[in-house]
């Protein structure tokens, strides 16, 4: 098949082809991702790119500083964390647009290692969180060279609509108290919901605060449409002029962001004390693990709604190498953020060029202004979080799966309301947990069917779907539509012990229409052998046809090719009728 060249489709075109590449063929390049892309980067998408980038910008530096004095470190190093990351990101990341960075769903773990060790000592505080930062990358990058990658394939598409319109419910939450202007202290969605009404009641909101992120929100959410008018930018830009002229961080109570911290980051080793290593390493583990099952997630989204390719386990090598330059240059652990990356898709990002100017802007702003953002009201910052929250919500295409498959849509409310009541993390557990059981009830309750021949239609078909289908005396054709394993051996049985008693005729041959069965585990192979033990006092043989050869290798190890005899297993239904005839010749009236 002709692959159609990269830089005549644009980046999707380009990314589905290339993994087709032989993999010799690719050599080192193909754990550098970034230098494919800027390989076959097209000029037009580089004004894209930018304006993406500063857009991001006005997001990147606030967020930065509030993980990071969540997390128990100075503000400062929370643009650290976001400098370095993007930039390492930007060249082993395989995902187009995915943003790295501080995030809120690893700030209580790092708070936890670092809080008690530190012992208000600033300086050790950023060792054990930059330490934290390597252990985690290390384990990504391990998890993606030994393939663990596949981990995102347990998410099935309705899963991971009602897991990120579940973060898209918690972020927007997160976000009243900013945009009222008013803090609490509460955790987890419903709590901080419940807080916020209550704050609401007590009068604490400022309403000046509030029309200020309204007006900003409006803005964005008018302009979003536009392909020409950057309605991020505008409103932040819009709101951070009209607070500083109009004094209202002064007059009217408007919080803003202020002076930032001043200076860019420097290779250093983050050395802690030997009585740390086991916390620091048990809680660097924990945060690969949050940040693994989070970006996993968020990147599966993206990739479908951009077309585009993206290999896990690559993904793993991009989020490990960005922990590591994280923790090597005085920052934290990082995990895909899923506030900024709509940002960027919204601003029109086309590829990880965004997030390289979104870190070269935040490094000249360290070092040249840092005063620009003085009178960026937090309220504003709120009303972004929001619009791009609002833009993770999924409801056309779960319309479309509630009338095709209802089950599935309502474990996707499960997943919804898991997220909601219980936070991102544990709804990442719930969604998994979910997605295991859907995997395992399909295999766990399969279809059979007994078989029989209709007339005018090739083969061998259920008899429920064809009535008049004529059935060979003394034969019965059984299939069984999923692999056999301990989970339904006992209803195998008992569904075949019941097409033998349901049989018009004395019944010589159970012949097993087994092409749907890719695996049989100890348990089923147990089943088997006491089967057709059973049946063979009642007279019956059991046969097999269709049988897939790793199967037979394994029914082999357990013996039962030698119980069941070898001449027993035919290589189609056809061949196995036509032995049973010639060994019992039976009416014509048959077939």
């Amino acid at each position: 098949m002709n692959q159609v060249s990269p830089s005549s489709t644009g980046p999707e075109l380009g990314r589905i082809a290339r993994p087709h590449a032989n993999v010799n063929e690719r050599g080192w390049i193909r754990w550098l991702p970034g230098l494919e892309t800027l390989r076959d980067y097209e000029i037009a998408w580089l004004r894209h790119d930018i304006m993406a980038g500063l857009v991001l910008t006005t997001m990147l530096v606030p967020v930065g500083v509030a993980y990071a004095v969540a997390s128990g470190v100075p503000g400062i190093h929370g643009l650290y964390a976001t400098i370095i990351p993007l930039l390492a990101y930007a060249l082993f990341g395989p995902s187009r647009i995915l943003v790295l960075g501080p995030d809120s769903s690893l700030t209580a773990v790092i708070l936890a290692v670092v809080l008690p060790l530190s012992g208000g000592d600033a300086l050790r505080a950023v060792a054990l969180a930059s330490m934290m930062a390597i252990v985690s990358g290390v384990v990504c990058v391990l998890a993606g060279v030994v393939r663990l990658g596949f981990i995102t394939e347990l998410l099935s598409k309705p899963i991971r609509y009602r897991y990120m319109n579940g973060i898209a419910l918690t972020v927007l939450i997160s976000q009243l108290p900013k945009l009222f202007g008013f803090s609490i202290d509460a955790e987890g969605p419903l709590s901080s919901l419940w807080a916020v009404a209550k704050a609401m009641w007590d009068g604490r909101a400022n309403w000046t605060t509030f029309l200020v992120g309204a007006a900003t929100l409006a803005t964005i959410l008018l302009l979003k449409g536009s392909k020409h008018l950057p309605g991020v930018l505008i409103a932040v830009v819009g709101v951070t002029v009209a607070v500083g002229m109009l004094n209202l961080s002064g007059d009217a109570g408007v919080a803003v962001l202020g002076t930032l911290p001043q200076g860019l980051p420097a290779f250093s080793i983050p050395w802690v004390h030997v009585a740390d290593i086991v916390p620091v390493v048990i809680g660097g583990c924990a945060v690969a693990l949050v940040s693994f099952a989070d970006t996993s997630v968020l990147s599966r989204v993206y990739a479908a709604r951009t077309g585009t390719y993206v290999d896990p386990n690559q993904e793993m090598v991009g989020l490990g190498v960005a922990n590591l330059a994280a923790g090597f240059f005085q920052g934290f652990p990082i995990s895909s953020s899923s506030s900024r990356t709509p940002v960027a898709e919204a601003a029109g990002a086309k590829t990880q060029v965004t997030g390289v100017v979104g870190a070269l802007a935040v490094a000249l702003l360290l070092v040249a202004t840092p005063d620009l953002l003085r009178y960026l009201p937090t309220t504003a910052l709120a009303a972004v979080v929001i619009a791009s929250a609002i833009g993770l919500i999924e409801i056309s295409d779960l319309r479309r799966i509630y009338r095709i498959q209802r089950w599935e849509c309502w474990l996707s409310i499960v997943c919804l309301i898991g997220v909601a009541a219980l936070g991102a993390i544990p709804g990442i557990g719930l969604a998994i947990v979910i997605a295991v059981i859907e995997f395992l009830w399909d295999g766990w309750r399969p279809h059979s069917a007994v078989l029989g021949r209709p007339d005018g239609v090739a083969g061998y078909h259920d008899i429920t779907r064809y009535p008049e289908s004529r059935l060979v005396p003394g034969l019965v054709l059984f299939r069984w539509d999923a692999p056999l394993f301990f989970a339904n051996a006992e209803l195998f049985r008992d569904k075949v012990l019941d097409a033998v008693a349901a049989s018009p005729t004395p019944v010589r041959w159970l012949v097993i229409a087994a092409e749907p069965v890719t695996s049989v585990d100890v348990t089923a192979a147990d089943m088997l052998a006491e089967l057709d033990r059973t049946l063979r006092a009642a007279g019956i043989t059991i046969c097999f046809a269709e049988l897939k050869d790793p199967v037979k290798d394994k029914l082999k190890r357990f013996g039962l090719f030698d119980q069941l005899g070898e001449e027993y297993f035919f290589p189609t239904v056809d061949v196995a009728v036509e032995n049973y005839q010639t060994v019992h010749k039976p009416a014509p009236a048959g077939v």
